[in-house]
């Protein structure tokens, strides 16, 4: 296996408008150059990785032995020639050239170029373009076929003697390793390549949800002769949940941490203890408030509870429980967690006088 993976990541990266270059950005919490390296290492195809930087100095992690960090040149073109250059002591076998403004591309597509790549000198990943696309000569515009029409990414991957020949040569500047052999009319292999490999050119290509949590808590004393209800669900229990409403704490509880990550106040607000409320089922409670949400643009990553009580013991109804705040709330039950909790047998709650609930939500806002 000797095979290397050249991850250029020394461009200034201006069009990104932010005061540092756009390879140290934080995206989905690690730097930008990172996710190529990450997945280049888990793909276990190279020997090693060669990681092409503006200023090496600037790295402060420690990486292991097989990932060598080099400083890279002005141009696009001149940090591959600085990596082949590095790189040829080792006499490789397989080369593949990325940009790191390309982090989503996946471990199934480097497998795939590396078995296309065994039968031809190059072997380029590209999509065809969604958008109809015109070329200009001079002053007069011609369209061109969208069937016609590759959009070329990367990794773009070569065997290793062909593309160093032709690159220690190459005199005039090229946007993409592809280009080299275009220009000499040596054949490429083009594979399909992923839309979610889009390179990350400006601030606005990569999407930021704002995120927002939200708390709730809600407890009521338990009461003979009274249903119980959680979640929605009625509970066979010898008591019920005493309120203004049906006691539901777990709905009460939810609605109260949507409440608070959108800034919408409390519960109270919205459902006073007045007669119009009296006995009011919680579920429609909760209707009215998650309409609002999704309305508003909001959406739910997660929702985690913390159902407090001696009993009735939690793991006999959570499945129960959680379908049903998956269809009030209509959220995906995998993003719905809920735990059991008990005091030791101290206080209200210990001697079965009480039910408590906490919540953690958390929303993002795509704007």
């Amino acid at each position: 296996m000797n095979n290397y993976f050249i991850i250029l990541s020394a461009g200034s990266g201006k069009r990104f408008n932010l005061k540092k270059p756009k390879q140290y950005f934080n995206y989905k919490n690690k730097q930008l150059f990172e996710h190529s390296v990450e997945k280049a290492l888990n793909s276990k195809l190279f020997k090693k990785i060669i990681l092409v930087i503006d200023n090496p100095k600037r790295i402060h992690k420690k990486y292991l032995k097989n990932i060598l960090i080099i400083k890279g040149g002005k141009e696009r073109f001149d940090s591959t020639l600085i990596a082949l250059r590095k790189i040829k002591k080792y006499k490789p076998k397989y080369v593949f050239i990325h940009d790191a403004a390309r982090p989503n591309f996946s471990i199934k597509l480097l497998k795939n170029l590396m078995k296309n790549l065994k039968k031809n000198k190059a072997v380029v990943p590209a999509v065809y373009s969604r958008d109809s696309i015109k070329y200009k000569i001079k002053n007069q515009y011609y369209n061109l076929e969208k069937k016609d029409s590759l959009l070329t990414q990367t990794p773009q991957a070569f065997k290793f003697k062909e593309l160093y020949a032709i690159a220690k040569k190459q005199k005039i500047k090229v946007s993409d390793e592809a280009s080299l052999f275009i220009n000499k009319k040596i054949k490429i292999k083009f594979i399909s390549g992923e839309i979610q490999n889009n390179k990350i050119t400006y601030l606005d290509d990569i999407k930021i949800p704002k995120t927002f949590f939200g708390i709730g808590f809600d407890i009521h004393r338990l009461v003979k002769k009274q249903k119980l209800y959680l979640g929605g669900v009625k509970i066979p229990f010898h008591s019920g949940l005493k309120g203004h409403s049906d006691g539901d704490v777990i709905i009460h509880t939810i609605i109260d941490a949507i409440l608070g990550a959108t800034r919408k106040k409390d519960i109270g607000s919205y459902f006073p203890n007045t007669k119009k409320f009296k006995g009011i089922r919680s579920t429609m409670m909760i209707k009215p408030i998650i309409d609002n949400f999704y309305k508003s643009n909001f959406i739910i990553n997660n929702l985690d509870i913390n159902l407090i009580c001696e009993k009735p013991r939690v793991s006999r109804y959570r499945t129960k429980i959680i379908n049903s705040i998956s269809k009030l709330i209509k959220l995906n039950k995998d993003k719905i967690n809920l735990k059991g909790k008990t005091v030791e047998k101290l206080g209200l709650i210990g001697n079965e006088k009480a039910i408590a609930c906490e919540a953690i939500i958390s929303i993002s806002k795509n704007d």
